[in-house]
């Protein structure tokens, strides 16, 4: 890389934190008292995104409309929030686009498949009274207690939940 890569490659670094700072305060805002804890998860989490990555994030609060589009129509003024920003990412190079996820307390102590990457990589925006991340805690250990494994082939992985499983054998998480 020459230094201007470096250079261009830190710019559009930059517009995805910028991104981060402004959705950050947009669903502090918009839920208020609701809002439980928002956290990026996925390669903008872990600093392996692209000048096209999504960003991948989850909003934990409570109450939520029922259903996942009554969800993402209440988020509507959030993303309208935000779209000056992502139009200038985008005039500077980076064509990203907001992935939200939304959950209740309740549904995240369920454990959502979801959370599994979570665990590894999850970036906390806000998390009131460490919600989320005393049940990514718990998660981890449960997993550990089933010998779980995230087994990578180059780029991709998946979970191995319990290495040693016998046929029939029953277990949660």
């Amino acid at each position: 890389m020459t230094s201007n890569d470096n250079a261009h490659c830190e710019s559009w670094r930059t517009a995805f934190q910028e991104i981060l700072g402004l959705l950050d305060d947009a669903c502090r805002r918009h839920y208020g008292q609701r809002l439980v804890s928002l956290a990026v998860f996925g390669s903008v989490a872990r600093g392996a995104m692209r000048q096209d990555s999504d960003i991948d994030f989850l909003v934990v609060a409570e109450p939520l409309p029922r259903g996942r589009m009554r969800r993402v129509e209440e988020f509507a003024p959030v993303e309208r929030a935000l779209d000056p920003a992502l139009k200038a990412a985008r005039r500077a190079g980076v064509h990203t686009r907001l992935s939200p996820l939304f959950k209740t307390p309740e549904e995240v102590r369920a454990r959502s498949p979801i959370l599994l990457d979570m665990t590894e990589d999850a970036r906390l925006l806000f998390d009131r009274d460490g919600f989320l991340e005393g049940e990514l805690a718990a998660l981890r250990i449960r997993l550990e207690s089933l010998g779980a494994k995230r087994v990578f082939r180059g780029e991709f992985w998946w979970w191995d939940l319990k290495p040693d499983l016998k046929p029939g054998e029953v277990f949660g998480l």
